[in-house]
């Protein structure tokens, strides 16, 4: 039997969650989906520039589970720009940071950043 998922801790919900090739959504172009938890990883590794070890203690995750997920993300962009395909962020197991709608927006996680 396999062992369940952890749920990754994510600070906030992307406000934006569908991309598309020059603005338009094309159904015959396909889709790409990453979920909400490789969001995070691209998020707090490329636009925060944490590494991974820092990601991980945000996400509460194994370094090891935050390096997979990462390169998960990597390639489903990378797919979507060179394919020209649509981007979804939507699903993942997750849980937002703090007990609000809207998660802590990176409050409650600052004392990692440090």
């Amino acid at each position: 039997m396999a062992r369940p998922k952890k749920c990754r801790r994510i600070c906030r919900l992307p406000e934006i969650t569908e991309f598309s090739p020059g603005g338009e959504a094309k159904e015959d172009r396909g889709e790409v989906v990453i979920s909400l938890d490789e969001y995070e990883a691209l998020r707090l590794i490329d636009f925060e520039g944490l590494d991974q070890q820092h990601s991980a203690l945000r996400m509460n995750v194994a370094r090891t589970t935050v390096q997979l997920i990462y390169e998960s993300a990597r390639k489903k962009v990378a797919c979507a720009l060179v394919e020209g395909k649509n981007l979804s962020i939507r699903g993942g197991q997750y849980k937002l940071c703090a007990e609000n709608k809207g998660g802590c927006k990176g409050r409650c996680c600052r004392f990692e950043k440090e």
